[in-house]
C-alpha cells in the first residue's frame, strides 16, 4: 500500500495586494495554503524584507545597529537609497518618530516634507508608520496623503478610533492603509469592517496585528497571527484576507538585551551577533506564522532572512548561505575568569558504599599467608598485603562519624533558623499588633478630648447667653422702675397710637 499525504482543504486565498508607485510597485499575499505548504497549494509572492530607517537621528540605539548606516544615519533619504542600493531592500518604511507628541512633535507639514524627500530618492515602495498616538496620527497621516497624492504611498498604523480620518484621506488620495490592533483577532475584523464601512476598498488593506519582539508578546503575536490565517483560508472571512505585515525591527532592538553591552552582560557573547540572531530568529517566527512584509533594521538580519525565505520557497543548502559579517571588532570576554569556582565534593560518595566488605573476598587469608613466607628475602610486598585487609575499614566509619557529626550540625542550624525566623516573626507581630492597639486608643482618646472640648465650649457659650440675658433683664427692670407713669394703651391699638404714646413717654422722661 503506497502512502498517501492528508492534505488540509482550504476554501479561500490570501488576498493580492499592489503597492509601490507606478513601475516599481510590488505585490504581496496571494498564497492558498499555509505558510511555505507548498505540497497543499500555492505561494505565488514570496514574502518581502523591508528594511526601516527614521526621520531623525536615532539617540539609544546600540553600537550594533548604528555602524552599518553611520555615515548616513543623520540624513533619511541617503539613509533610504543606502538600504536599497547596498542592502536590497524591496520595501523602505519610514518610522515617524519626530512627530511622536511626547519627543520633538513635529508638525504634519514637516513629516509630509520628509516624505517627499525619500520618496524622490528611492525606487522602491514606501510605507510611513506613525507614532501610534491615535490623535497626532491622523493628522500627521492625513496630510501626508494629501499631500503625496497618486504615489502610491502605504501609511498606518490605522486604529479603531482614527479610521474615518486616515481611511477617508488615503481613500481620497489613493494610497494604501494598514488597519492595526491590539494582538486581537475580533479587534482586526472590526477594524476592517469599519474601513470598509466607510467605502476603503479590501484590496487597499494591510493587516498590522502588533508585533512583539521576544517573550510572551512574540508568542501573543504568534498565535493570534496563526489563527487570522485559519479565520481567512479555512472559515473563508473576507474581511481577515488581507496580507500580515510585522514591524518587528523596532521592537527587537528597544529591547535591554539588544542594548546590553559586553561589559553589562558579558555571558550574553558578542551584543552585535545577538542583536541580528535575535531579530532572525523572530522573523523567522513570524514568517512562519504567515507575515507577508517582515520590516527589519539591521542590514545583515535582512541578507539572513532573505536566503531563509528563497531556501523554503525553492531548495537549496543553508550551508551556501555566508555567516554573520561583523561591522564591529569582536569583543574579548574571559569565561574562565567569570565562571565560578566549581565544588567537585560529591556529598553521596562520602556515604559508605553497601558493598563495603568487597575487599576482603579479593584478598583470602590463604593467599596472606603465601605472600608472608618470602618476607625475609624481599620486604617489599609485605606492607601491600597487610594493607588490604585493613585500609577500608577506617575511613568508613570515619565517614560515618563525620556524616552523623555534619548532620547533626545542619540539623541544628536549620532548627536555630527556623526559631528564629519564627521568633521575627512573632515580634514583628506583636509589634504590630501593638502599634494598631495603640493608634486606636490614641484616635479615641482625641476624639474623646475633643468631644469634651466642645461640651465645654458649649456650655461656656451657654452660659454668656444666659448671663446676657440675665443682664438684658435687669436693664429692662431698671427702666421700668425709672418709668412712673404707666402708659395707658385703648383696647385697640394703631400704629399712630404707638407713635404717640411713645412721644409722650419721651417727652415726660426728657
Amino acid at each position: 500500500m503506497s502512502f498517501e499525504l492528508v492534505k488540509e482543504k482550504y476554501n479561500a486565498s490570501v488576498r493580492n495586494i499592489t503597492f509601490g508607485k507606478e513601475g516599481n510597485t510590488v505585490t504581496v499575499g496571494g498564497a492558498t495554503s499555509y505558510p511555505f505548504y507548498t505540497f497543499e497549494g500555492e505561494m505565488p509572492n514570496k514574502p518581502k524584507v523591508a528594511m526601516e530607517i527614521w526621520d531623525m537621528e536615532p539617540e539609544e540605539w546600540p553600537e550594533a545597529a548604528v555602524a552599518p548606516f553611520k555615515d548616513v544615519i543623520n540624513d533619511p533619504p541617503a539613509w533610504a537609497k543606502k538600504c536599497q542600493d547596498e542592502y536590497g531592500a524591496e520595501i523602505i518604511v519610514l518610522q515617524l518618530k519626530s512627530t511622536d507628541p511626547n519627543g520633538l512633535d513635529k508638525s504634519p507639514d514637516e513629516a509630509a516634507a520628509m516624505v517627499k524627500k525619500v520618496l524622490d530618492a528611492i525606487n522602491v515602495p514606501l510605507i510611513v508608520w506613525g507614532t501610534a498616538n491615535v490623535q497626532k496620527d491622523e493628522e500627521v497621516l492625513k496630510t501626508i496623503c494629501e499631500k503625496t497624492q497618486g504615489r502610491g504611498l502605504t501609511v498606518g498604523p490605522v486604529e479603531e478610533k482614527n479610521h474615518k480620518g486616515i481611511g477617508a484621506a488615503a481613500m481620497g488620495f489613493g494610497q494604501t492603509v494598514i488597519s492595526s490592533s491590539p494582538i486581537d483577532v475580533n479587534i482586526a475584523k472590526q477594524v476592517n469592517i469599519l474601513l470598509e464601512n466607510l467605502g476603503v476598498k479590501m484590496d487597499n488593506v494591510l493587516i498590522d496585528p502588533t508585533t512583539g519582539g521576544l517573550g510572551y508578546g512574540m508568542e501573543y503575536g504568534y498565535s493570534v497571527m496563526e489563527r487570522l490565517r485559519m479565520a481567512g483560508l479555512v472559515q473563508g472571512d473576507d474581511k481577515l484576507q488581507g496580507p500580515l505585515v510585522n514591524n518587528l525591527g523596532n521592537e527587537v532592538w528597544k529591547s535591554k538585551e539588544a542594548k546590553q553591552t559586553s561589559e553589562e552582560a558579558p555571558t550574553l557573547g558578542d551584543p552585535e551577533k545577538r542583536g541580528i540572531l535575535m531579530e532572525a530568529v523572530g522573523a523567522v517566527s513570524y514568517l512562519l506564522a504567515g507575515s507577508d512584509i517582515i520590516i527589519l533594521r539591521h542590514p545583515e538580519t535582512a541578507r539572513l532572512i532573505r536566503s531563509y525565505i528563497d531556501l523554503l520557497s525553492d531548495g537549496g543548502s543553508a550551508q551556501d548561505v555566508k555567516a554573520i559579517q561583523k561591522n564591529l571588532d569582536a569583543p574579548q570576554i574571559d569565561l574562565i575568569a567569570l565562571a565560578p569556582e566549581p565544588d567537585l565534593t560529591i556529598v553521596e560518595e562520602k556515604k559508605p558504599a553497601p558493598k563495603a566488605v568487597a575487599p576482603k573476598k579479593e584478598a583470602p587469608k590463604p593467599e596472606a599467608k603465601k605472600a608472608e613466607a618470602p618476607a625475609p628475602k624481599a620486604e617489599a610486598p609485605a606492607p601491600k598485603v597487610e594493607a588490604a585487609p585493613t585500609a577500608p575499614a577506617a575511613p568508613t566509619a570515619a565517614v560515618a562519624v563525620d556524616e552523623a557529626k555534619i548532620r547533626a550540625e545542619i540539623e541544628a542550624k536549620v532548627r536555630a533558623e527556623y526559631e528564629l525566623k519564627m521568633k521575627a516573626q512573632q515580634d514583628t507581630k506583636a509589634k504590630e499588633e501593638a502599634d494598631a492597639k495603640a493608634k486606636v486608643e490614641a484616635e479615641a482618646k482625641a476624639e474623646a478630648e475633643a468631644l469634651e472640648k466642645k461640651k465645654a465650649e458649649e456650655e461656656a457659650r451657654m452660659n454668656k447667653l444666659l448671663a446676657e440675658e440675665d443682664e438684658l433683664r435687669k436693664k429692662i427692670a431698671k427702666l421700668r422702675e425709672d418709668d412712673d407713669t404707666t402708659i395707658q394703651m385703648p383696647e385697640k391699638v394703631t400704629g399712630l397710637d404707638m407713635l404717640l404714646a411713645r412721644l409722650d413717654r419721651f417727652h415726660k422722661r426728657g
